[in-house]
């Protein structure tokens, strides 16, 4: 079994009195693909901004390649990328002038840089070279937003719902870039709501109201609840804790 390439330890976020991450613990290996699962709400988004330094934690502690989450920010962010649910590219730019824009705060030489918008817009139709991202159809979008998030080829990556507005056939494109990745030795955070993606992943982490709620293999949970299928597992557990939280009220 390979070691953890991320320690998650007791993490807290707070703002003022509502608490949206609780004491939330877990590990990640390397070389894998975590789907990281809850209901809108749950706590995913806040967990992955303090994970990517966007937001400092209120208590806990992260480990990320060997380093302190928190202390050793500049060598953390060396191994992030990071591809936001609601931010990834400027709409009004153009694939190649996103990717040249993000690549030019991450100081890569100038070289490197024009290589990648080269092997970016290989990838594109001539047409879709041309016109600015907002443009652009969404499941291609996606695409875009993935390829900049790893424009320094950074050996973790988090992504933040980023199946969510496109077609069935454009996700089923999308985790073949995840997989590719994954072959390529990348470890893979995928924030989800869609239940159905659970089961391209290695492994999955469940929380609700900022509450770890399940981790482990998909069908390995399945066989240990007797459920049949991810949605009805999903379902019974929100109930279950929500049951449980209004009688300790």
């Amino acid at each position: 079994m390979k070691d953890p390439i991320i320690v998650v330890e007791n993490l807290c976020k707070r703002f003022g009195g509502f608490t949206a991450v609780d004491s939330l613990s877990f590990r990640i290996r390397t070389g894998e693909i975590v789907a990281f699962l809850g209901p809108n709400g749950a706590g995913k988004t806040t967990t992955l901004k303090m994970l990517t330094g966007l937001l400092p934690p209120t208590s806990g502690k992260m480990t990320i390649g060997g380093y302190d989450g928190t202390k050793e920010r500049k060598k953390v962010k060396s191994l992030l990328g990071y591809m936001s649910q609601k931010f990834s590219l400027y709409p009004l730019l153009t694939a190649g002038e996103n990717l040249e824009f993000f690549a030019g705060i991450s100081d890569l030489p100038r070289q490197r840089i024009l290589l990648r918008r080269r092997e970016l817009e290989e990838r594109l139709q001539e047409a879709q070279r041309a016109v600015t991202v907002e443009n652009l159809p969404p499941g291609i979008r996606q695409t875009v937003a993935l390829t900049v998030s790893m424009v320094t080829d950074p050996p973790i990556l988090f992504l933040d719902e980023p199946t969510s507005g496109v077609d069935p056939e454009a996700r089923r494109r999308f985790w073949q870039e995840i997989y590719n990745l994954k072959g390529a030795g990348k470890t893979l955070i995928v924030s989800t709501h869609n239940l159905d993606e659970v089961d391209y992943a290695d492994r999955m982490i469940m929380i609700h109201r900022g509450r770890l709620m399940l981790e482990g293999e998909p069908a390995e949970l399945l066989s240990r609840s007797g459920y049949g299928t991810i949605d009805e597992l999903f379902q019974k557990t929100i109930a279950d804790h929500e049951k449980n939280e209004s009688r300790d009220r």
